[in-house]
């Protein structure tokens, strides 16, 4: 057997979905498993749908989560050249026949299959047909000649032995009267010329797999092996699609989920090994095999996400809790100055307290990250004049602190609350909104440590005037 190869062959026509990406990470860690080979083919042939900027994002959204693929994408377009000569060669050797029914003939076999409730198989009419009957102004398209007798079967490494009835199989077109080749053909000829020994794919491809096998038999090729996995489905059990929220990629970073909670997450979707749930990327790699896939759909879950997204964020090098910050503020907040990171990585044993995701622990550091106090105008209306009194005590009190330290800004809190016959509260809240511009935020000890002396006494002169 050849060294492992494998591959994940994306369409540029949108943004990469969250399927996909478990297809490409099985894919992926199956050959880093075996010492392979993991590789990219971008399906560009849909020249309507095909956009640059989706074939850019796949990219992206593939460095993001942490999969690397070898050498460069293979681009599928630039081969339609081969996947004609290949058509040629099966239409001279008689594995494929033309034909030349018209549009309205097709449709009308459509129409009677759905009358009759049964799947549209094309009639084969044109499969022994005489090419000096051919109608003169129709150009024809080239269909496989798919075998009719008998079951056609293939052994699937994760669903078992795949069976079918082989008259099932239509004679499935490989050139369009275009000229164009079709997917079954072009998928075909790339898996080959590119040396694939294992597909692994979503199951809705076993149709697919039986079309494909003939051509490989046909052409006198070395079949590959070919694994299906289950599909992934809602919450409700439904097949997710692109138009279901939470289904590509950038609805995860967007919302601050970090690219290894993720790939986790997508690893225990559908594949498991012992009773283990955390996976280091070594011990990913290490552990991952076909035979933990399991044969039943998935269901995709955004609440079991966001709990292994909080486990990252609690046990996760705080330097690199930092850097995934910066990057998600990058993108979708606003961009964290270099000399805040002092303060904001020396404050994350709180900030990320309770966090379920980066945007949270960005949202707790705002007001740190903010030059100025962004205020919440209700919050705002707190500041009366017994407040405006006891934010002007706080802030001459402090003035003779050198560092600031629980131990002593709790005594100054606590006369404050005596003086004024109020509680924690009645201090807390006034002092918290004119430091964070909200009422809500880490604790009050906490914020204030976290700005130093010159920041607070800066913040509380601002809400006096």
């Amino acid at each position: 057997m050849s060294k492992v190869a494998t591959r994940f062959a994306p369409s540029p026509t949108g943004a990469l979905h969250i399927g996909g990406v478990r297809t490409a990470l099985f894919n992926w860690l199956y050959s880093k498993n075996k010492n392979g080979t993991f590789h990219l083919r971008i399906e560009d042939t849909d020249k309507e749908r095909s956009k640059e900027e989706h074939k850019i994002q796949i990219i992206k959204s593939l460095e993001w989560i942490g999969i690397e693929h070898d050498g460069d994408e293979y681009i599928q377009s630039s081969k339609i050249d081969d996947h004609i000569r290949v058509a040629s060669e099966l239409l001279k050797n008689g594995h494929a026949y033309k034909c030349y029914c018209s549009t309205e003939e097709i449709e009308e076999q459509k129409q009677r299959a759905k009358q009759l409730k049964m799947p549209y198989i094309y009639n084969r009419k044109w499969r022994d047909e005489d090419e000096k009957n051919a109608p003169k102004n129709v150009k024809p398209v080239i269909r496989f000649k798919s075998k009719i007798e008998g079951n056609s079967f293939f052994k699937d490494l994760v669903q078992g032995n795949v069976e079918i009835e082989s008259n099932l199989v239509e004679d499935f077109i490989i050139l369009r009267n275009d000229g164009t080749p079709t997917y079954n053909l072009s998928a075909t000829v790339d898996d080959h010329q590119m040396g694939m020994t294992h597909i692994i794919r979503g199951d809705d491809h076993k149709i697919n797999t039986f079309k494909q096998i003939q051509i490989y038999l046909a052409m006198g090729w070395e079949v590959p092996q070919f694994a299906h996995i289950p599909l992934i489905h809602t919450i409700e059990g439904k097949k997710l699609s692109k138009r279901d929220n939470a289904s590509t990629l950038d609805d995860y970073s967007k919302i601050g989920i970090i690219p290894e909670a993720l790939r986790n997450y997508l690893l225990r979707l559908g594949w498991s090994y012992k009773d283990k749930e955390i996976f280091t990327l070594d011990e990913s790699i290490k552990f991952f095999n076909l035979e933990g896939i399991g044969k039943s759909p998935s269901k995709l879950d955004i609440s079991r996400i966001l709990s292994m997204n909080e486990h990252y964020i609690k046990t996760i090098n705080e330097n690199d809790l930092y850097k995934n910050l910066v990057k998600f503020c990058e993108i979708y907040k606003k961009k964290i100055k270099p000399e805040k990171e002092v303060k904001i990585k020396s404050s994350l044993s709180f900030l990320k307290n309770k966090a379920k995701t980066l945007e949270d622990i960005y949202n707790n550091s705002k007001y740190i990250i903010m030059d100025e106090v962004e205020f919440n105008k209700d919050d705002l209306n707190l500041i009366d004049d017994k407040s405006k009194k006891i934010i002007s005590v706080f802030q001459k009190e402090i003035k003779s602190l050198g560092t600031l330290t629980r131990d002593n800004l709790e005594p100054i809190v606590n006369d404050l609350i005596k003086n004024n016959e109020t509680n924690f509260k009645g201090v807390g809240q006034p002092l918290r909104v004119a430091l964070t511009g909200s009422k809500f935020g880490p604790g009050l000890y906490d914020i204030i440590i976290s700005l130093g002396k010159s920041d607070v006494d800066k913040r509380l002169r601002e809400i006096l005037k």
